[in-house]
């Protein structure tokens, strides 16, 4: 029969041991200045009734939702 009070090595203390040595630090990537008037993508989750509510009057939704988003920073 098999002693089964005895465990092996800790797995997360193992991979530490592993990986610790060849981390390498994070370089923080330094924000570029906002250029007037240029856009960026991105992906936005938005609930499915907002999204209507822009879309509703047609094309220029994003612009509509850009306009509402601006007012709301207070810029």
């Amino acid at each position: 029969m098999k002693d089964r009070t005895r465990r092996g090595p800790d797995p997360f203390k193992a991979a530490d041991a592993v990986f610790k040595p060849v981390a390498k630090p994070v370089d923080i990537i330094p924000k570029k200045p906002a250029v007037p008037g240029v856009k960026e993508m991105v992906s936005l989750r938005i609930d499915r009734d907002v999204l209507d509510f822009f879309q509703e009057d047609g094309p220029g939704w994003q612009d509509r939702i850009n306009d509402a988003l601006r007012k709301a920073a207070g810029k």
